[in-house]
């Protein structure tokens, strides 16, 4: 298990700190990731808004269920940046899922004095969800998670889907698994490090206004699904992650109702396909073309030789484009593949002395 974990932290942090440069300056306008007053993309050190204590403190598995039990709305759980949670034989053997009531803060200190932040694992192939938010106002912070998963299993989808193929239900004979999932209103995820979930790191099902800032996703990358972060029927401000070999750093089903808006993020550089996207009805086989409600893609910086933004379909209301820092692609046709109400204004194209 760990010789596995500390490969993907570290690749992910000589990957972060290569990149050095997150904006350009063109003409006095700015294009590209910058960070803001919260501290660092990605968070981690300089993170200011770091959680140090709690009304719960916990060192152990059945001490956090306990405190998790107990927690109201307002009051914080708090486990210590040296403490390892191993759930692998939990999740295995009863299915666990560490879920968080309405309100409560579940936090770690990743950053503070130079720690690591709490590390929850699991080995277990089938790790459906390892944290689940039960109600609004649920936040996250200052964890690592890593999943069970951080391969891309290339041949297992050709098995699946290539001429011939098994099908669907032979690539779904494969468990897929999900770090954070939510059916309710205004989750907060901050200042974590994501890792190693086949299908998602944080996976958005229903509710508004969910903000995922300051975070560092990355190996989420089994084909066919493998995503940062996942929208089904949501809308979300997704801000200043580092991003870095998932299938999709952001995704959506692209029903109407689901929208987002993305600024500040860096695309560090691998992608096993393009990096932002909104399906459309044709993915869906709905017999529409939405592609979403409204999706705004401002200030990121895509550094993926991939197709950095792809809309598959026509947005209800529209697609807005600028500010972006396409450092690997020289025009926009290149940089954004869409249709109908996508708007791509002024974006920054190619490498910068």
């Amino acid at each position: 298990m760990f010789p596995r974990t500390i490969l993907i932290l570290a690749l992910a942090l000589s990957g972060a700190l290569a990149q050095d440069t997150t904006w350009v300056e063109i003409d006095g306008q700015v294009f590209g990731a910058r960070p803001d007053a919260r501290g660092p993309i990605g968070g981690g050190d300089g993170y200011l808004e770091v959680v140090t204590t709690g009304d719960f403190s916990v060192r152990d598995t059945d001490a956090l269920l306990a405190a998790l039990a107990q927690a109201e709305a307002g009051q914080t759980v708090f486990i210590p940046g040296d403490v390892t949670l191993d759930l692998t034989a939990r999740i295995y053997i009863s299915e666990l899922v560490l879920q968080i009531p309405a309100g409560v803060t579940l936090a770690s200190d990743r950053g503070h004095n130079g720690s690591p932040g709490a590390l929850l694992v699991s080995d277990a192939l089938e790790t459906p969800v390892m944290l689940e938010a039960l109600g609004e106002d649920v936040r996250i912070s200052g964890l690592r998670l890593v999943g069970p998963n951080p391969k891309r299993h290339l041949e297992h989808h050709r098995r699946s889907f290539g001429q011939a193929g098994e099908g669907r239900d032979y690539y779904y004979k494969l468990p897929v698994s999900d770090a954070i999932e939510t059916q309710h209103a205004r989750l907060e995820v901050d200042n974590c490090e994501i890792s190693g979930f086949s299908h998602a790191g944080v996976f958005l099902q229903r509710g508004n206004d969910h903000s995922i800032h300051h975070n560092s996703i990355h190996h989420c990358q089994y084909n066919g699904l493998g995503y940062g972060v996942c929208l089904d029927v949501a809308t979300a401000e997704i801000s200043h992650n580092l991003f870095d070999f998932n299938r999709h750093s952001i995704a959506a089903t692209g029903r109407p109702g689901c929208s987002y808006s993305a600024h500040d993020n860096v695309e560090l550089g691998t992608s096993l396909s393009h990096c932002f996207d909104m399906h459309g009805g044709r993915d869906r086989k709905d017999g529409t073309d939405i592609a979403g409600s409204l999706i705004e893609i401002r200030n990121n910086t895509f550094r993926a030789p991939q197709t950095p933004i792809k809309i598959r379909g026509v947005p209800e209301e529209r697609c807005l484009v600028e500010g972006n820092w396409f450092v690997r692609h020289t025009t926009a046709g290149a940089a954004v593949r869409s249709g109908a109400r996508t708007e791509v204004g002024a974006n920054a194209y190619g490498a910068r002395p």
